[in-house]
């Protein structure tokens, strides 16, 4: 657990050891993500507005180190876009402040049901290479900078490369739980575009998108 209001954090160790957890405490960025990278943790409560580093950060540190530990987001922040801001780093899932110990419970034992992550293969497609490891794209032998979300849509994509993909599927899956309207996939559909050359995925009317033509 990593969150600078001591009171806070004391009250949740005390209440997540009765629950039977065991917990590290970090009061900063910097220590939390040191903890994070030196022991193989279950879950990762972090807090946003953090000395030294904020949570964003810790996130897309941890994500860039390969260390697929669920991360739960704590914050005052309670805007749209802070939370997409806070999934689209890489965190798992978002909690704002105040917040129900209960809840907060439920939402961990939900993140440790979760399956472990298996470091994925690489997957192709043409001239379309995507490591989810490393987080890297390739067209053409030639490096394409994605954000969290872009990579995410193709990778879904690109593992369903067989076949048309509809957008409430895309969006179910790549903006899950965030409430998103359907036609944020066509929107990031367009980026991919913008990126990775007008040909990289192919509208099939009235159907869906289908990667690689």
């Amino acid at each position: 657990m990593v969150d600078d209001e001591r009171g806070l954090t004391s009250a949740l160790h005390r209440g997540l050891s009765a629950e039977g957890f065991a917990v590290d405490v970090a009061h900063d960025g910097e220590a939390g993500l040191q903890l994070a990278l030196e022991h193989d943790y279950d879950a990762i409560v972090l807090d946003i507005m953090l000395p030294r580093r904020n949570g964003y950060d810790v996130v897309t540190a941890l994500r860039a180190q390969d260390v697929r530990t669920p991360v739960l987001l704590l914050s005052a922040k309670d805007g749209e876009y802070d939370v997409a801001d806070g999934l689209d780093v890489g965190a798992d899932d978002y909690l704002t402040k105040p917040f129900a110990f209960v809840v907060l419970v439920a939402r961990l034992r939900a993140l440790l049901r979760r399956p472990p992550q298996v470091r994925p293969a690489v997957l192709a497609v043409g001239d379309l290479v995507l490591d989810p490891a490393a987080r890297t794209v390739t067209r053409a032998g030639e490096p394409v900078v994605l954000t969290v979300r872009e990579l995410a849509l193709l990778e879904y994509l690109m593992r369903h490369a067989d076949r048309v993909v509809g957008k409430v599927e895309l969006r179910d899956h790549v903006w899950e739980g965030t409430g998103e309207d359907v036609n944020v996939v066509e929107v990031y559909v367009g980026y991919l575009r913008r990126k990775l050359g007008r040909d990289a995925v192919a509208t099939v009317r009235g159907a869906g998108y289908r990667v690689g033509g």
